[in-house]
């Protein structure tokens, strides 16, 4: 058993994945024996949410507090440094393996209630692998008698190929960028990516551009769904598909860690969102789980 609890190995052609009990996560993917997302090894705690699964809120809540249904809620401040609650409440809790066959796996685990969240969610994460990549679908239930807030996201960080983000190209089907606060990255106001750096629309260089941002506007292709492609020059690459009518929002960060030279612009964390940061405070697309209700989104990862 890893440190990230008991994992199970997928394969289908030339994919391998690797999912993990704790959190129902990702620790690696590979096309051919090509990394397309950043491992780690299974003796590591996970490092900065690799591949883990966010819920029952992506991204920051301000300060920790919400109002909802008419309480005031208190989270823990995962984000001390900044003064937030980060990245939701099941990225180290150990999941139950409810069913698994050579090319996929489905984790469960019941949310119980807790101070800062009072509402108990039943979530099932399938991780599948076919041959366009590893879908993972997560289906949230709510199991409690009262309203519950929720939004989910995944916590991967892409892989073009050898080298850094510097060294990559990258699409991305956005046409608006929310603006954050530099010190705490909380939200402000959207802004068009027409004419600034963060404008990807167009497939280019990554090099010597920052980004730890949410965007929206999404101009899906002609099938509907989305797609982030990253490439490293030469076609070869990695892709993120998902349906932006249920993952309106993508949050996408260069890495960028000076003081871990060994972490710097390594990977690119592209993460679609159901909400924007801090939903919980502004209500932005927030999902609204009645009793008994199910929300279900899915991404797909796989090989450019």
């Amino acid at each position: 058993m890893s440190r990230g609890g008991a994992e199970h190995e997928l394969t289908h052609g030339g994919l391998v994945a690797v999912v993990t009990e704790v959190g129902g996560g990702v620790r690696l993917l590979q096309h051919d024996g090509r990394d397309l997302v950043r491992p780690y090894a299974a003796d590591e705690v996970r490092p900065r949410f690799r591949g883990s699964v966010l819920l029952p809120w992506p991204n920051r809540v301000a300060d920790g507090r919400y109002r909802f249904g008419g309480q005031e809620h208190q989270l823990p401040l995962t984000e001390p440094d900044r003064g937030n609650a980060l990245h939701g409440l099941v990225c180290w809790v150990r999941f139950d393996m409810l069913d698994s066959t050579s090319d996929s796996a489905t984790f469960g685990h019941r949310l119980v209630p807790q101070p800062g969240y009072p509402f108990e969610l039943d979530v099932t994460v399938r991780h599948a692998l076919a041959e366009d990549g590893l879908t993972t679908t997560v289906t949230a239930r709510n199991a409690g008698a009262e309203d519950a807030p929720y939004g989910v996201a995944p916590h991967p960080y892409l892989v073009a190929g050898p080298g850094v983000v510097d060294d990559w190209t990258l699409q991305l089907p956005v046409t608006e960028v929310l603006e954050v606060t530099p010190d705490r990255l909380l939200p402000l106001d959207r802004s068009p990516v027409a004419g600034t750096d963060r404008d990807f629309l167009a497939a280019r260089p990554i090099a010597g551009t920052a980004v730890d941002h949410a965007f929206t506007g999404v101009r899906p292709d002609p099938d509907g769904l989305a797609r982030v492609r990253l490439h490293d020059g030469t076609g070869t690459g990695v892709q993120c598909v998902w349906d932006p009518t249920r993952l309106p929002w993508l949050q996408v960060h260069t890495g960028d860690l000076p003081d871990e030279p060994e972490n710097d612009r390594r990977g690119l964390a592209v993460e679609p969102m159901t909400c924007p940061p801090d939903a919980f405070r502004s209500g932005e697309d927030l999902v609204v789980l009645r009793p008994g209700d199910e929300h279900t989104v899915s991404w797909t990862l796989g090989p450019l």
